[in-house]
């Protein structure tokens, strides 16, 4: 499957296009496809014990060719971790500067991923497809992991497994759509349910994504591609 291409050579653009006289919002777009780099985004895991031995949770990430099945000529941030704990969560994130400080901004994320569960699958805890829920969001506070009674948080208010949060929303599952085991590229998306997001006094707003999981089992996925679009909104 080929990739989106907004601009050729380019791993991650933004472009900001100020309000003119025509009175159009002003709109961001961030666009990484992970061909080069790693384009800003950092992996961390969270929802789990302190007293976890860390290698039972087979922790992996970074850039590498998407698998066998896939085009393995493109690019993908992988994450992969063990879930012991029935509700592990493991994202990426991503600071984005320029905004408007304080100003409020509509996002609208579409993620193509990399996958190999199908829906009907069944495993410990629930289906390593359909238990597994794919999340995005947004916050002008990094999202960060901190130890509370010998447990590792998600410091945002991301939901729990197929609830929402204040901070994030659903995109969906990390089913492959189809029957069998073989991996496959899914698009997900809230492009008919935006979300809003408030940048910092600084003009920040930090993005993410990630998998909140109820099987209690390995999951690997691919990020093959992530973008994101933030519209300004004009708040009276």
């Amino acid at each position: 499957m080929q990739k989106w291409i907004l601009c050729a050579g380019v791993a991650l653009t933004a472009f900001l296009s100020a309000c003119n006289n025509d009175g159009l919002d002003a709109i961001t777009t961030v666009d990484s496809d992970f061909e080069k780099s790693l384009d800003g985004w950092s992996a961390a895991f969270s929802e789990y014990s302190s007293e976890t031995d860390t290698a039972s949770l087979v922790l992996r990430s970074g850039r590498t060719s998407l698998p066998p099945g896939l085009d393995t000529t493109q690019h993908a941030f992988v994450l992969q971790g063990m879930n012991g704990s029935d509700d592990m969560f493991m994202y990426l994130k991503k600071k984005v500067t320029g905004f408007v400080a304080n100003g409020t901004y509509e996002v609208v994320f579409d993620i193509n991923l990399g996958t190999n569960y199908p829906e009907n699958s069944f495993g410990t805890g629930g289906s390593p497809g359909s238990s597994v829920y794919l999340k995005a969001g947004a916050s002008g506070t990094e999202p960060s992991v901190k130890l509370v009674n010998k447990f590792y948080e998600f410091a945002l208010d991301k939901g729990a497994q197929s609830q929402e949060g204040k901070d994030a929303i659903i995109l969906g599952n990390v089913a492959n759509e189809r029957e069998d085991t073989k991996y496959a590229l899914v698009k997900r998306s809230n492009g008919g349910k935006p979300f809003t997001v408030k940048a910092d006094p600084q003009g920040v707003i930090w993005l993410f994504v990630g998998t909140d999981s109820g099987y209690e089992g390995l999951t690997k996925l691919y990020y093959n591609r992530i973008t994101a679009r933030l519209t300004e909104l004009q708040v009276n």
